[in-house]
């Protein structure tokens, strides 16, 4: 949390500190003149602050505060397990989820708040093409369940020209702004959000990212230069395009010492080091030649950092020398003469002292980490072993040129899994979550598979994408795939295998879960006021017909905030199904029938699964509603779980 001044002599602000508080949580409902209280209010849930009227300072469209406003309504879906389409049911870590990422990420909020290490996308660029998102402002549920076909569509139209309905910036804004605000609140505090994007929003996009990220939360842009300018252009050809970057909190962020990449050729320069060293039999002239030699080879394409490791000391170790003069403020560094160790004379000191203070070069001495000349009439110097220096912070310039094939998959410009791994290992690190919700060719899935095989991680990736059509004349159709969906899953599996091919001894996590987007396995009651009776009738059962048990448990764990990787076990009571969720956070017993023999030694059964996971913590236990022969049954059964200390007993 960022920490407000105080002057001395006087009492702590605490109007700035709750100003400072509610900044932290609600950065767009602050601009340059200070609180927008509209803003505020509709954060705070008043859904009546929607006037479309003159707003202050920002970046401002029709549209804005609606789409602030469906980013604040919850959604009535749920995601339905597709055990026969995912790889490793039981024990993946890993999600794919089919469906439009306004939903998706709403259902996500309670089980993955503050959990996730990195949201990186690759969204749309409105490049005046079709973009597979309504025309009009209805995303949401029902939109969706016409787009997939569960529900007639009435003719609704489902792309958007951006460019004939005149409205080209504000659909892509309405569209991404939402979309950006839900998924700030998955990240973690020190969480990164990372986004592709080229000339056409990039102006806007940094907006709207400063607006709900806080500008002081910036962490820049790479530039990367992809090597191949567009064709025919009215003004300057791009080959280039951007990747944003934006932590939830920058002064958390920096202190846990992110935002890193490898050199690129360390490995290989230590590699190179140790087979010269043993090809010219130990560490002497020759093999301190041919390494200096090999470094500066320009067919290498080392860098001039890395070129600048040219030596090699008595231990093997591959190094470089470096200044320790101070570059400013001489009055805080040392100025304490250093002693050459063989001629025991005064060296020089650097005219504004040395950058470390006292303290810190008597470290340095002491690890051998200074360098000294043949006599003292040479400056001493820092050693730098690479060795110690593999990261180093990632620049504003990315060049990769051409594109990743997919491992053959047809699909449209798909991101270079080289760009994205890239990225991805800059920020995270081990049991970390990647998240992307424009999954398109699933690369971000890939490089972080490709990311836990060659570097011993153990990243965790979902994965959410819109099951939009494939046209049937396209390469991928003919090939048997009918949505982008589809094809992602695919790539995913496709990348598990060749890694596995190349690292035969790899045994991490190559599944994935997959869950799709539909209508809540519980009934939302809609009576008909012309037959009331008829309606209490009819909804008495809560759960919709044909929904399975595995069903119903998912939507419990996205409910109560539960991961949706989290372990689900069984266990038989009185002839009925008993699950545990999580090692008893939750319990369920969801059998369509329960008499009132059964109910003693099924409410036994949980007591007792309880008891050996975790006895004295508090859960949840849910039945049907419809399950209990009567309300006796139902009672009975509260009163013997809350006799054994479990109250929280709900049905569904």
């Amino acid at each position: 949390m960022k920490k407000v001044q105080h002057d001395e002599g006087k009492s702590a602000d605490i109007i700035a500190e709750n100003i400072e508080r509610l900044k932290e949580l609600f950065p767009e409902a602050f601009n340059e003149v200070g609180v927008d209280f509209n803003v505020l209010r509709q954060l705070l849930g008043d859904a009546g602050v929607l006037d479309e009227g003159e707003e202050k300072y920002g970046l401002n469209w029709h549209g804005k505060k609606k789409a602030r406003q469906m980013a604040l309504t919850p959604s009535t879906g749920t995601l339905l397990p597709c055990p026969e389409e995912s790889v490793d049911w039981d024990t993946t870590q890993n999600l794919f989820i089919e469906g439009d990422n306004l939903e998706v990420l709403k259902l996500l909020q309670k089980s993955y708040a503050n959990k996730v290490k990195m949201i990186y996308i690759d969204p749309p660029y409105n490049t005046g093409k079709e973009f597979i998102y309504p025309d009009k402002f209805r995303e949401n549920l029902d939109t969706y369940l016409k787009y997939t076909g569960q529900v007639d569509d009435e003719g609704m139209k489902f792309s958007s020209n951006t460019e004939t309905t005149g409205r080209k910036h504000t659909n892509w804004l309405n569209m991404m702004y939402s979309r950006l605000k839900l998924a700030k609140n998955l990240l973690k505090p020190e969480g990164v959000l990372a986004i592709h994007i080229d000339e056409n929003e990039y102006f806007n996009l940094a907006q709207i990212l400063n607006e709900i990220f806080d500008e002081a939360n910036n962490l820049g842009a790479i530039v990367w230069d992809k090597r191949n300018p567009k064709g025919k252009v009215g003004g300057v050809a791009q080959q280039h395009e951007y990747v944003f970057f934006f932590c939830k909190d920058k002064e958390l962020f920096t202190s846990n010492d992110f935002f890193y990449r490898k050199k690129e050729n360390a490995a290989l320069m230590l590699k190179k080091a140790g087979e010269l060293i043993k090809k010219h039999k130990g560490i002497n002239k020759e093999s301190r030649q041919a390494y200096r030699k090999w470094v500066n080879d320009p067919q290498n394409n080392l860098s001039g950092g890395e070129k600048a490791y040219y030596l090699i000391d008595e231990d093997a170790d591959v190094y470089q020398p470096v200044s320790m003069a101070a570059p400013d403020k001489p009055e805080t560094r040392s100025h304490r003469p250093l002693i050459h160790p063989i001629t025991k004379q005064l060296c020089p000191v650097p005219e504004k002292g040395w950058r470390f203070p006292d303290r810190h070069m008597d470290e340095l001495l002491a690890r051998g980490k200074i360098l000294f000349g043949d006599d003292e009439g040479t400056q001493p110097r820092q050693k730098y072993r690479l060795k110690e220096n593999i990261r180093e912070a990632v620049p504003s310039l990315l060049y990769f040129g051409g594109s990743d094939d997919a491992l053959g998959l047809p699909f449209d410009n798909p991101k270079p899994v080289a760009v994205a791994a890239k990225l991805i290992e800059a920020v995270c690190f081990d049991n970390d979550i990647v998240i992307d919700f424009f999954a398109g060719s699933a690369t971000t899935a890939h490089a972080c598979m490709k990311l836990n095989a060659e570097e011993d991680r153990s990243l965790k990736f979902i994965m959410v994408q819109l099951p939009e059509s494939i046209p049937e004349k396209s390469a991928a159709h003919k090939a048997g795939f009918k949505t982008i969906a589809d094809l992602s899953k695919e790539r995913i599996r496709c990348a598990a295998k060749k890694i596995k091919d190349k690292n035969p001894n790899y045994e991490g996590d190559s599944g994935f879960k997959v869950f799709k987007l539909s209508r809540s396995n519980i009934q939302v009651w809609n009576p008909d006021s012309s037959d009331l009776e008829g309606s209490l009738l009819s909804h008495q059962e809560h759960l919709v017909a044909g929904r399975t048990e595995q069903d119903i448990l998912y939507e419990l764990l996205l409910k109560r905030g539960v991961d949706l990787t989290t372990p689900i076990e069984s266990r038989e009571a009185a002839g009925k199904t008993i699950y545990s969720i999580g090692y008893g956070v939750l319990f369920a017993c969801l059998n369509e029938s329960i008499t009132k023999d059964q109910v003693e030694e099924i409410a036994q059964g949980i007591v007792k699964w309880h008891q050996e996971l975790a006895p004295g913590s508090d859960t949840h236990v849910f039945f049907r509603d419809s399950a209990f022969s009567d309300d006796i049954a139902k009672t009975n059964m509260a009163t013997i779980l809350e006799q054994n200390g479990i109250t929280h007993v709900r049905s569904l």
